[in-house]
């Protein structure tokens, strides 16, 4: 373990974060849950069977959970113990020094600013076909941005959703954690819903071919096709459960509780995904699914109205704690980041009154919900995926490093095999990332330039552990 990052544990055992510990191993869970079942499972699985692997997206959905549990067993590990402020920041911090931490924790921003904004783009989409159906339907031009394919003014939900999910985080992470266990009932009880009425409507000739598209081809465009390409795809529904990370300190003991929280959340999402995207591909014929609701789209396909009415409800609620939990995740970073001072201590700051980031978390939101308002969803979404798979991957090598470097570390959890688990996860994440258009490449390069002329001009003459 670095020098610095030594100094940077003793001073957080000197210093009281001023955060609340009011996070039980259940919350947790809870948090990871709510993170992840929303855009992947009520709209990329539709996606990926139509455009990239047909039935076999099951088999994406397995590859990319693979991947996620070689990056999650490393997160349980490193938040065990090395402790800090959580997250892949943390972690790289400790394995790989203060560069390497600072390059991940701008792409942690990218990641989390950018999916918050996206995911608010398709919520509010759902939003308003719901007040249509009552004959309440907002007018086109404050539904889409000015930048759209069909411009309007301002996408008007999306950007009250994110400043009504700010209040909320303001209020309090207990608060929060309360209605997020709430919504997630609520969507678990939609996909309930939809595999109990599925059960008994499946028609097996629709699972065949099962792999049209083999493992990896391309398309006529040159665009990559198959279960591999599929899996970087839905890789995108796996996004969050390493939010529950960022909450080491408020956890009430998150030596226990966040590595429970991190597993728990991610297996029982896995199971979820695979038992949806099998049922889905079996009701309907995956060439019909490139709708942006599939799992609703397949109800009314077979006439059952109430139970689509049912599903789109909890798309609503899913795709909100989707946002709640990495807007969370994304103000917790941020302030890690600044208490080290490779950002101004300015974002640093937490209310004496709600033990909250408040100064954080407001101006996140109001960057979030303009973005959300005015910028189309594929331009938000592109950079999501490899921005994650590029965390996950220094994550898994740092297990590697602090293996090396500090083997008589305690480690309460420890990734079973010795490195050859995070050894897999560094492979099968970068192969991910491989699989993902060029395009987007060069974007995610762009951003990681910007963010290298932010730290050599303020971060490291700043930085309190170099001081």
């Amino acid at each position: 373990m670095s020098q610095l990052f030594r100094r940077k544990l003793h001073n957080a055992d000197l210093e009281e974060s001023g955060l609340k510990k009011c996070l039980s191993a259940f919350d947790l869970t809870l948090l990871g849950v709510g993170a992840i079942i929303g855009t992947g499972i009520f709209v990329l699985t539709g996606t990926a069977a139509a455009t990239q692997a047909g039935p076999a997206v099951i088999l994406s959905f397995v590859v990319a959970g693979i991947a996620c549990t070689f990056a999650a067993l490393a997160y349980a590990e490193l938040s065990s113990s090395v402790g800090g402020c959580g997250s892949a920041y943390g972690y790289s911090y400790a394995a790989f020094g203060e560069l390497m931490a600072w390059i991940i924790g701008w792409d942690l921003i990218l990641e989390y600013g950018v999916s918050v904004a996206a995911v608010a783009v398709g919520w509010s989409g759902y939003f308003n076909n719901a007040l249509t159906a009552i004959g309440f339907g907002l007018p086109d031009a404050f539904t889409r941005g000015p930048f759209a394919e069909d411009p309007g003014v301002v996408n008007l939900p999306a950007f009250s959703i994110i400043i009504i999910l700010m209040f909320l985080l303001i209020m309090g992470v207990k608060e929060s954690a309360k209605l997020n266990a709430a919504m997630v009932f609520v969507k678990v009880l939609t996909i309930c819903v939809f595999v109990a009425v599925a059960l008994f409507n499946i028609h097996p000739e629709n699972w065949t071919p099962f792999m049209p598209f083999g493992w990896f081809s391309h398309d006529v465009n040159g665009k990559p096709i198959g279960i591999l390409a599929g899996a970087s795809l839905v890789f995108f529904a796996y996004v969050g459960f390493d939010a529950v990370s960022t909450a080491v300190e408020e956890a009430k003991d998150p030596k226990r509780d966040v590595p429970i929280g991190i597993l728990s959340s991610l297996v029982f999402c896995t199971i979820i995904y695979i038992i949806v995207s099998g049922l889905l591909t079996g009701v309907v014929k995956y060439d019909q699914l490139n709708v942006p609701s599939p799992v609703a789209h397949a109800l009314q396909l077979l006439g059952l109205q109430s139970a689509s009415a049912i599903v789109a409800t909890g798309v609503i609620t899913g795709l909100t704690t989707v946002m709640l939990v990495l807007y969370y995740a994304l103000t917790r970073v941020i302030l890690g980041i600044s208490r080290d001072g490779l950002i101004s201590p300015f974002f640093a700051k937490v209310s004496e009154k709600t033990k909250t980031p408040v100064r954080t978390t407001v101006i996140c939101g109001v960057l979030m919900a303009c973005m959300a308002g005015f910028v189309p969803f594929g331009a938000l979404a592109e950079l999501v995926n490899i921005g994650t798979l590029a965390a996950f991957v220094l994550v898994c090598g740092g297990v590697i490093v602090l293996r090396k470097t500090n083997p008589d570390m305690p480690r309460p959890f420890k990734m079973p095999f010795g490195i050859v688990l995070p050894v897999l996860g560094v492979l099968s994440c970068g192969a991910l990332i491989a699989f993902l258009p060029l395009e987007t490449h060069m974007r995610f390069v762009l951003w990681l330039g910007i963010g290298l002329i932010i730290y050599f001009m303020y971060g490291i003459r700043h930085s309190k552990l170099r001081t």
